[in-house]
């Protein structure tokens, strides 16, 4: 106890009297070194308590004994000694025991003190950021020795020793949400499998699309999830074109929308035998009699289709009548309750028992040849989609990619909870959590995963920050499938999503200053939020 009470008042001496490097210190290095110094501070209170605490057992056990030697002997006056020293005792141990309501006292006054710092190093970061805005080259620069910074800082963190890992004090002193999402999707999976089978059963002779097994996708499917509660499971659900039929899509080239968009166009094919052409086997294509008289009853075209394309509105509307319909014959039916939820351009619905339920969310889409690239029916970020407008996803694509890291990363890896982290600080703020999870994409492609442990959490956090920030003075943010060349080779996408214009998800910014402006606002307010959620863990 003494050995490691000495050492941590060594290792507060070093942050309070830290080696002069240059002549001031940037924000990150206040902020590391503010972090353990609060940190080591709190470790040594509770030291020196437990230290007091165990002394002053010892001491009342000693004058115990004397007390019953005093009283064996019949000693009045050493009785009476005796009975002084004891009630000396109690009154120091009655101060001693205000102590740590003054020093709780104190840290209050020193957090109202930190909040007052970091609103003036705001006001400095709006200076900065207007100066920097103004000359592109430095936002270049900026973004090169951010990148050889962090290399610098890998290096330097190698050296810290185990005491200083601040990662697992950390670990116990952050809120971190409690969520099952394991057995969440394989509820989920199981559910939908049971679903696409009795689709299939049903729709195999039909002139309608034939879903396919569901891909778990989206944040649970993933490892994390942005929310405390309310997590919902998404599964996207390819369809194949029904017999006598075939999907074709047409990129659309209008511009009105952000993003790549697709139309799917329906188009018939001839399912003739070569071997047979006679009048008793021909297709709809070359007897159109009987394709007229079919259009005159419900089929796929009248029903699914908007002209010659495919209907995202109404597809997920045909998708709603089958759950309803299949989930009387399903096992789960029996405890478990089915309750659907609006929606456009999905399937969505809950389902509950007693105080457990879970969200599932179907999306449903068209693959891009044998790729991980789908169009699918979510939303665009436009306030108004047309419902024959189907968004390329790259929804599959990320799964894959985070799988693929997990599988590389040590079983201590921190990488889901660097994202969770941001993607709780941001809520309620312009950056939206697809945002964050892009930029920790790119760093854990860059960046070895053995550098993903408790102990780097600083300065992975650091990293994110800083990406965001240089993204934000250059007004651009690629997007991590589209363009990327350095996508591991277990994602398999198109030639033309490899070799496309990287999309940029802060066009936005560089279209309109005020949205520009409002962006460094959020930006400062993210990084007290974190500097926030690291010292008090909440």
């Amino acid at each position: 106890m003494a050995a490691k009470l000495i050492l941590l008042m060594l290792l507060q001496t070093l942050i309070q009297y830290p080696q002069m490097v240059a002549d001031g210190l940037d924000e990150d290095t206040r902020l590391r070194m503010e972090l353990r110094a609060n940190l080591l501070d709190r470790e040594m209170t509770r030291l020196l308590q437990e230290l007091e605490q165990s002394s002053l057992e010892r001491s009342v056990r000693a004058w115990g004994t004397l007390l019953w030697v005093a009283l064996q002997q019949e000693h009045f006056w050493a009785l009476a000694v005796v009975l002084g020293l004891l009630l000396w005792l109690w009154f120091i141990r009655s101060r001693r025991s205000r102590q740590p309501d003054n020093n709780g006292e104190e840290e209050e006054e020193e957090e109202g003190d930190n909040v007052v710092i970091v609103d003036q190093e705001d006001n400095e970061d709006r200076n900065e950021v207007r100066n920097v805005g103004e000359n592109e080259e430095e936002a270049g620069n900026d973004a090169a020795i951010a990148e050889n910074g962090n290399d610098d800082g890998n290096a330097v963190e190698e050296g810290d020793d185990a005491e200083n890992d601040i990662g697992r004090i950390l670990e116990g002193q952050i809120q971190w949400p409690i969520q099952d999402l394991e057995r969440g999707c394989e509820m989920t999976s199981d559910l939908m499998d049971i679903f696409i089978s009795v689709f299939g059963h049903l729709l195999s002779n039909s002139s309608y699309p034939v879903p396919q097994r569901a891909i778990g996708v989206g944040s649970a499917f993933e490892g994390w999830s942005p929310r405390e509660e309310d997590v919902v499971y998404s599964v996207l659900v390819p369809l194949t074109s029904p017999p006598g039929h075939t999907f074709h899509l047409e990129m659309d080239t209008s511009g009105q929308l952000p993003g790549r968009n697709f139309f799917i166009r329906v188009e018939p094919v001839c399912t003739c035998p070569r071997e047979q052409q006679d009048d008793n086997v021909l297709c709809s294509l070359h007897h159109p009699e009987d394709e007229q008289r079919r259009n005159e009853e419900p089929n796929f075209l009248n029903t699914l289709c908007t002209g010659s394309y495919l209907d995202v509105e109404k597809t997920a509307r045909w998708f709603y009548q089958l759950v309803r319909a299949v989930w009387v014959i399903l096992p789960h039916s029996q405890g478990w309750q089915l309750v659907l939820l609006p929606s456009n351009r999905c399937c969505k619905f809950k389902v509950t028992r007693g105080t457990q339920s879970f969200t599932v969310e179907i999306l449903f889409g068209v693959q891009q040849g044998v790729s991980d690239i789908y169009v699918s029916s979510q939303p665009t970020e436009a306030l108004f989609t047309p419902s024959t407008v189907w968004p390329e996803t790259y929804a599959v694509a990320e799964m894959k990619f985070f799988r693929h890291i997990a599988k590389q990363a040590p079983p201590n890896s921190w990488h889901l909870k660097y994202l969770q982290l941001l993607a709780r600080a941001v809520v309620g703020i312009g950056f939206s959590t697809y945002m964050m999870k892009t930029i920790v994409m790119h760093l854990l492609n860059t960046i070895p995963v053995s550098r993903w442990g408790s102990r780097y959490i600083l300065l992975r956090l650091e990293d994110s920050v800083e990406y965001l920030r240089c993204s934000l003075l250059e007004k651009h943010l690629d997007h991590f499938i589209v363009g990327n060349q350095r996508v591991p080779e277990v994602i398999s996408l198109p030639l033309e999503v490899q070799t496309a214009e990287p999309l940029n998800l802060f066009h936005y910014l560089a279209e309109n200053p005020a949205a520009h402006t409002q962006a460094i606002s959020e930006y400062r307010n993210l990084r007290y939020r974190l500097k926030i959620m690291l010292l008090e863990g909440h």
